[in-house]
């Protein structure tokens, strides 16, 4: 099963748009050591689509 984690990055490592706009961090997220998406402004808003991500690879147990 595909691993996600959050990735954060800071200072000259933030986009351009990101530090003019005053952030001095942001963060992705990445799967399996591949970022998938990003940046985010806030770690709660990776987490968010990490899980959704997460969900969306893992297998789903049925009952009978």
């Amino acid at each position: 099963m595909p691993k996600a984690h959050i990735m954060s990055v800071i200072g000259s490592a933030v986009p351009e748009p990101l530090r003019t706009g005053g952030l001095l961090a942001c963060w992705y997220v990445v799967i399996d050591g591949v970022p998938v998406s990003g940046p985010f402004t806030s770690r709660a808003a990776a987490q968010l689509k990490a899980t959704n991500e997460t969900d969306k690879t893992a297998p789903h147990l049925v009952r009978h």
